[in-house]
C-alpha cells in the first residue's frame, strides 16, 4: 500500500482555531489544544498549523501556543506563520515541532530556504505557495507579506524552492479554499510533472474523493483539507472530524467507485 498522507490543515488567529473561505473572511472554529486532542483519538496521519495573522501583520510566531501544541500532540506535524530568521527555527523545533513551512519570507528571501534546509535537512522545510487566478484568469502567486514584491509566476517560484533545497511544496489555491469545490487537479498535474519532491495539495477538498483526485490524476503525494476536518458538512454547524481508515483506504486504493463524504 502506497502511504498516502491526509493532513488536517488548521488555522490560528490569536491562539484560536479560525476557518477561511478564499483566504478572507473567517469563522471562529474553537480551542486548538482541545482540537488536538481530538484529533490525537482518531489517529491522523499529520497536522499542519498556520498562523495566519503572523506574516501579515509582521509577528514573529507565538512560541507559547506552538509549545502548548506540541506538548499535547502525538502526531508530526508542521507549523508555519512568521518565520524570518534561523533563531526562530532552531526554537521552533526544540519545542518538538518536526517541520516548518516558510510562506512570505521564502517570497521575500528565496536564499532563507536554501540556508534552512543545509542547517536543518531539506525533509524539515517546507516551501508554502498560495496561489490565485487574476482578472485575465492566469494563476499567480497570492502574496499577505508585509513587505511588497513583484508579481511571482508559480511554477518558477516553486522549481526554484526545489533546487534551493525545500524537501516538500504546500500548493493553496486561493480560489478553491473553503469551497467544497474540489482541489484544481490541473495546475497539481502541471506542478507534480515538473518536480521531484513531495507537493501537498490544498485547497477546496469537500469529500474523500477528492483526495483520490489529487493524488492519482493531480500526482500529489498527500493531501491537506480544513473545511472537511472542521465541520458536520457543507454550510453546517463545527464537528472535528476525520474519516475513517476504512474510508480512506477505500477510495485511495481504487476498491471501489464509492464517493464518501464527511458529516
Amino acid at each position: 500500500m502506497v502511504n498516502i498522507r491526509v493532513i488536517p490543515c488548521l488555522l490560528l488567529h490569536n491562539q484560536s482555531l479560525v476557518k477561511t473561505v478564499r483566504f478572507k473572511k473567517f469563522n471562529y472554529i474553537g480551542d486548538a489544544i482541545n482540537t488536538v486532542r481530538i484529533f490525537n483519538q482518531m489517529e491522523v496521519d499529520e497536522l499542519i498549523f498556520l498562523d495566519i495573522a503572523a506574516s501579515k501583520q509582521g509577528l514573529n510566531p507565538d512560541f507559547s501556543i506552538i509549545e502548548d501544541i506540541a506538548n499535547e500532540c502525538f502526531m508530526p506535524f508542521t507549523y508555519g506563520g512568521g518565520i524570518r530568521n534561523i533563531e526562530e527555527i532552531y526554537k521552533i523545533h526544540k519545542i518538538g515541532v518536526e517541520k516548518i513551512a516558510i510562506n512570505s519570507y521564502a517570497l521575500e528571501n528565496p536564499e532563507f530556504i536554501k540556508i534552512a534546509s543545509d542547517l536543518f535537512g531539506s525533509q524539515s522545510v517546507i516551501v508554502s505557495v498560495d496561489v490565485k487566478k487574476n482578472l485575465l484568469g492566469k494563476l499567480e502567486i497570492y502574496y499577505q507579506g508585509k513587505k511588497k514584491i513583484k508579481k511571482a509566476d508559480p511554477m518558477e517560484f516553486i522549481l526554484m524552492a526545489e533546487d534551493y533545497g525545500a524537501g516538500e511544496i504546500l500548493l493553496n489555491s486561493v480560489d478553491r479554499d473553503g469551497t467544497w469545490s474540489g482541489y484544481d487537479i490541473d495546475f497539481i498535474k502541471k506542478i507534480t510533472d515538473r518536480i521531484s519532491i513531495p507537493l501537498i495539495a490544498s485547497g477546496g477538498a469537500g469529500k474523500i474523493n477528492d483526495f483520490h483526485n489529487a493524488v492519482y490524476e493531480g500526482g500529489a503525494s498527500a493531501v491537506a483539507a480544513g473545511s472537511m476536518f472542521v465541520y458536520q458538512g457543507k454550510d453546517l454547524g463545527v464537528l472535528v472530524n476525520y474519516p475513517t481508515r476504512q474510508e480512506l483506504e477505500g477510495v485511495l486504493n481504487f476498491n471501489n467507485n464509492k464517493e464518501y463524504y464527511i458529516g
